[in-house]
This record gives structure tokens, sequence and C-alpha cells, in this order.
């Protein structure tokens, strides 16, 4: 009779997965959406192999890819939970694990030819492995509590809560494009002086961004905010000035847009949560020492 029992409960669970396989996906944005993952792991390529600027930019395909693929869903009326999953997934590959393999790469082959031989060299590669399992742990905290978290209304999208990793991929990646050609062709000249330094604090700022990640900080979304809808009329002016500054120099401009975007809104949660609250203690008022009537407190 178990058995009989037992048979029964499992025809039941198998029936109920066949009505739960997925059947149908919405190609295009599905297309899309590899084509990020793809990108990441061109970009893991090319780290490989030193071509560090390249590595770059193909993660800077990758986040053209990650802005379109959920653009043709809502288009198409064909948002889903696989498409949100996959997505994730792609995310973790391009802007999780490329940027913290890029600056592994990029900063021991820099220690290598500098401290080769040196008793801190050891001390320095534990540490940035350590920073790049840190930023990749966090990438991965920071998608699945999205996924958790996230709403499916377009217009609740106006703010991320912590920072988003396209943008962290993006400042680690603008950084490194900064260094390789700008930075190294001018070696003795103007931007000479940010070699060592930029290389060496890459690390530093990578395990800064990785808790910036999984923090409840919130960040604009850029798009929905500044671009989409009516704006005022010096939006467009700004918008122009800063496409502009862009085709002038594409590396530096590229740099501090998403230095200042990563540490805007902590540096204004810090004014708000710190030096706020300084400042109200300073000028509140002092309590008396003693009642009306005479009587200590």
């Amino acid at each position: 009779m178990s058995r009989h029992k037992d048979g029964r409960a499992r025809a039941r669970f198998l029936r109920r997965v066949r009505r739960q396989r997925l059947k149908y996906v919405a190609m295009l944005p599905a297309l899309v959406t590899i084509l990020n993952g793809v990108c990441g792991f061109g970009s893991l390529l090319l780290a490989a192999k030193g071509h560090f600027a390249g590595a770059g930019y193909m993660i800077f395909m990758a986040m053209i890819a990650d802005m379109l693929d959920g653009r043709l869903a809502r288009m198409s009326h064909s948002t889903s939970s696989f498409g949100g999953q996959l997505d994730s997934l792609c995310d973790v590959v391009s802007f999780g694990a490329a940027p913290a393999f890029l600056m592994v790469q990029i900063v021991e082959s820099k220690l290598s030819l500098q401290l080769a031989g040196t008793p801190g060299l050891h001390f320095m590669q534990r540490f940035i492995w350590l920073a790049a399992a840190v930023y990749l742990s966090c990438a991965i905290i920071r998608l699945a509590r999205f996924n958790v978290e996230n709403e499916e209304d377009e217009t609740a999208h106006m703010s991320f809560v912590g920072l988003p990793t396209p943008a962290a991929a993006g400042t680690v990646v603008s950084l490194v494009i900064f260094h390789q050609e700008i930075v190294l062709p001018a070696v003795g000249g103007v931007y000479g002086a940010f070699d060592h330094t930029l290389v060496y604090t890459l690390p530093f700022a990578v395990f800064g961004m990785g808790v910036l990640m999984v923090s409840r900080i919130r960040y604009p979304h850029i798009l929905n905010v500044y671009l989409k809808g009516r704006k005022p009329f010096d939006h467009l002016i700004r918008a122009i000035l800063f496409l502009g500054v862009i085709v002038w120099n594409r590396q530096a401009a590229l740099a501090v847009i998403f230095c200042l975007f990563t540490s805007g809104s902590f540096v204004r949660w810090v004014y708000l949560r710190v030096l706020r609250k300084t400042e109200a203690v300073a000028v509140a008022p002092r309590q008396p020492d003693s009642q009306p009537d005479g009587r200590p407190c």
C-alpha cells in the first residue's frame, strides 16, 4: 500500500514539474543578455593575455548590452523571471568576475616588475586576491538581493539600494583604460606621476566598491532621473557638455564620471549621517544644571 501511495505522489510531482517547465522565452532580449555574458568572458580572455585596455572595452560593451536587454523586454512586453535570472547570471561574469580578474592581472604585472624579490610582495599579492574575492562576493550578493527586492514597475526604478554592479565595474574599467591609454604613454610627462599611484590604489578602490555594493546607500538611476521624460532645459545643456568632454578625452572623462558617481552618494550619505548629526549636537541648547526652583536636576 505504501508503495502505491509513493508511486502516486511521484506521479503528481512529475506532472507539477512538467507544468512548470519553461516552454517559451523572448528571443531578442535573451540573445542580448547572453551577449552581455559573452563580452564578459571575452574580457577575461583578453585580461589573461595582458590586453588590459581591450578587456576594459569588452566590459563596456557588456554594459551596453545590459542596458538594452531590459529595455527590449519592456518594449516588447516580454519581461519574465527567466529574463531576470539570466541577466543576473551574465552580470556576475561581466561585472563581477571580469573586473576583479582584470584588477588582479594589471596590479600583479606591475608588482612583478617593481617589487620582485622584496619582502612585501607576498603580502601585497594576498591583499590583491582578498580585494578581488570581496568584490566578487559582494557583486554576487548585490545581484541576488536585487532579484529578491526588485519591482517590475518601471516607475519604481528611480534609485538603487547599494552601488549598482555595472557602475562598480565601470569605475574599475575606466581607471584601467585611463592608465593604459593615457598614463603609460605619458610616463615622465603630465600624467607620469599617476602611474604607480593609480595601480597601487586600485585594490583598495575595488575593496571599497565591494562594500558599497552591499550597502544601503541609495544611488540614482541616471536614465530615469536625468534623461527620461520632460526635464528642465539646463539638463540638456549639461548632457551636451558631458558628451563634449567625452569626445574631447573619453578616457579621462569616463574615469571622472564613474568616480564621481561612485563616490557622490557615499559622500552625501556621510554628510547626512555624520556631519549633520555633529552640527545638530553642536547647536543644541545646553540643558540647565538645576530646576527653576533651585533644586539640582
